[in-house]
């Protein structure tokens, strides 16, 4: 089952709706890494992690790990790793996905700028928790835990998330 998302802010798969946050640069076309843009488009999903020492694992069909301290993301568009998961310490610019507030505690990988990754094109575009009073994220789509765990239930590996599509 495919997943919208609309300007709004509103995330709708099959008959449920919820809302989310959005990049603080609205949807649109990605132009650079730190634009803050959500970028439109159809991407598919790709794994999903989760904080194991905070809840049980996700009931969804697509592919789960825990998270652990050593795990990371690297954002820096010089690196031979960029828009790809990392173990830390790395020599490179790394998010790290061990945060001490909630917003990885369920975190879902997006294809976007992968196969080929475009240097510079954006990295670390996700769906996860949303910050109190969704505030913007720097360009992933973020709900509520308990609207994103349903919404995991109701996904497989053939799912799109639909991006002002």
């Amino acid at each position: 089952m495919d997943i919208s998302v609309d300007p709004a802010g509103f995330v709708t798969c099959g008959v449920q709706r919820w809302r989310c946050a959005l990049g603080r640069g609205g949807m649109g076309v990605k132009q650079a890494e730190g634009d803050g843009i959500s970028p439109i488009g159809a991407h598919r999903l790709g794994r999903v992690w989760w904080r194991a020492d905070r809840l049980d694992r996700p009931e969804t069909k697509l592919r789960t790990f825990a998270l652990t301290q050593y795990l990371g993301w690297c954002d820096d568009p010089s690196h031979e790793d960029y828009n790809g998961l990392v173990t830390l310490p790395h020599p490179a610019r790394c998010e790290h996905l061990w945060r001490d507030d909630h917003a990885y505690d369920v975190v879902v990988e997006m294809a976007f700028n992968a196969k080929p990754v475009k240097p510079g094109m954006g990295s670390a575009i996700f769906m996860h928790v949303a910050q109190p009073g969704y505030t913007p994220t720097e360009g992933c789509i973020a709900l509520e835990l308990c609207d994103l765990l349903e919404l995991l239930r109701n996904v497989n590996e053939n799912s799109r998330l639909l991006i002002g599509a």
